[in-house]
């Protein structure tokens, strides 16, 4: 075991110090927030599908996906995956809004909308998204160096968060895009060395696999309908996505958030079978740190370095994602600084770092944040119909109230409407979503009515 750790922190360092030193300098403002390159250029297609789907598969979404794997099977795996169709929901809605609307920037459609105080909300909402990403992935880090407490776990978190900041701190985005496209590349190379470990010692093939599961709502089909409910609204508070949308021309980015929503789908549901694998195995615990241990030490670090690849590109995007939103989209209205952009990144890491001392679960980042912010769906997918700024704030007001039910587990039996594991949440989402379409119309009902 200690041969092992050895390497693992061999990886970590040799990995973190390559990044800073591969990442690019940005000075300018379009380099730090907008990825531009030194002579004005934008992002081409395999870098911004490649920074989409790479910072997306976060090391708490293939923890995640395998767990669900181990648990329900095929239809966990799946179930996760539906969560990746957000790519698509969330691209053709921010394409018709650059091609039709003419907006630059979520933040300038709701601030031309609905005014600033949609846009301090909205903020708040996406900030604490942003903060969730910190602790959820770099707690997962620390999972394959030691014991949750232990001196290595805390250690490892520390060291993989500062190497991280470092090489995000010299470019910002323009850094984010260019490592998350090398990321990619190591992330599918990996991916394919990590089922070759697994196939062959699986009796049957495929088979086994594509056959676990059962197509019960309470094995895995709730969370299934869930994520589908939330494909409509989780994208729109994600920055790291929604950053993306606007720095290449809208035919550009359409495509690269298409491929995304597929490769990202795949993606998912061939690191569910690790879990499925686990599950064959009869192993208990985390999938993905229990499975690793089976497979050798070419086979551990592996699945060691898919996760530092997974973290670390969506640590990086976390940091310069916040750093933009605090500097050029909340800050005022003339050239945003570039010293200040990375001042924020360093407040970022230290306050996201915090929770990991209380020991918080991984997937509730998911869950209850994109319950929270059900109330977004009316508001982006009915983007081209004009409402009053009651209708944006009732909108998201009644998500976040019923996303704190469910984070505090204080739904009403009454609302439950199905059995099993996540019936309470699938409910609770199905009744907050017609909420808060209702909350939404009425007010613009009853304006035009007046008219």
């Amino acid at each position: 075991m200690e041969q092992v750790q050895l390497w693992q922190w061999i990886l970590l360092g040799t990995f973190g110090i390559a990044f800073v030193l591969i990442a690019p300098f940005s000075r300018t403002s379009a380099q730090f927030f907008s990825a531009q390159t030194k002579k004005g250029g934008q992002p081409g297609i395999f870098m911004l599908t490649s920074s989409l789907v790479i910072s997306w598969i976060f090391a708490k979404s293939i923890t995640n996906a395998a767990n669900l794997g181990l648990s329900y099977g095929l239809v966990g795996g799946l179930g996760y995956a539906v969560y990746y169709l957000s790519f698509i929901t969330g691209g053709i809605v921010i394409y018709r809004m650059r091609v039709r609307g003419g907006f630059k920037s979520i933040h300038h459609f709701l601030e031309t909308r609905f005014g600033r105080s949609a846009v301090i909300l909205f903020s708040l909402l996406i900030g604490f998204r942003l903060f969730n990403e910190v602790w959820s992935n770099t707690m997962v880090i620390g999972s394959y160096f030691g014991e949750a407490g232990s001196g290595s776990y805390y250690l490892a978190i520390l060291a993989f968060t500062l190497l991280t900041l470092l090489y995000t701190l010299k470019g910002g985005l323009r850094s984010s895009l260019l490592t998350d496209a090398i990321q990619m590349v190591l992330f599918g190379g990996l991916l394919i060395v990590l089922l070759g470990f697994i196939f062959p010692r699986t009796q049957g093939g495929l088979t086994p696999y594509l056959t676990s599961g059962k197509w019960e709502m309470g094995a895995g089909i709730n969370l299934m309908l869930v994520a589908f409910i939330q494909i409509f609204s989780y994208p729109f508070h994600d920055s790291v996505m929604t950053d993306r949308g606007f720095i290449s021309s809208p035919e550009r980015t359409l495509i690269s958030f298409l491929w995304a929503g597929v490769i990202g789908f795949i993606c998912i549901v061939a690191f569910s079978f690790v879990g499925i694998y686990g599950q064959i195995l009869g192993v208990k615990g985390q999938a993905a740190v229990e499975v690793s241990k089976t497979l050798g030490l070419l086979g551990m670090l592996s699945m060691n370095f898919i996760m530092v690849t997974s973290a670390a590109s969506t640590l990086d995007s976390a940091f310069s994602s916040f750093s933009k939103l605090a500097v050029q989209d909340l800050g005022p209205k003339k050239e945003p600084s570039v010293m200040t952009g990375r001042l924020v990144m360093i407040i970022m890491a230290v306050a996201g770092t915090l929770p990991i001392f209380f020991n918080p679960e991984i997937l509730s980042a998911t869950t209850v944040s994109g319950t929270m912010v059900m109330g977004l769906a009316p508001i982006f997918l009915l983007w081209n119909h004009k409402a009053p700024a009651l209708s944006f704030h009732l909108s998201i007001g009644a998500g976040i109230i019923i996303g704190l039910g469910v984070a505090t587990s204080l739904v009403p039996e009454d609302w439950v409407l199905f059995e099993g594991k996540y019936g309470d949440l699938l409910s609770a989402n199905l009744w907050g979503s017609v909420v808060c379409l209702l909350l939404y119309l009425i007010p613009m009902l009853f304006i035009r009515g007046k008219k």
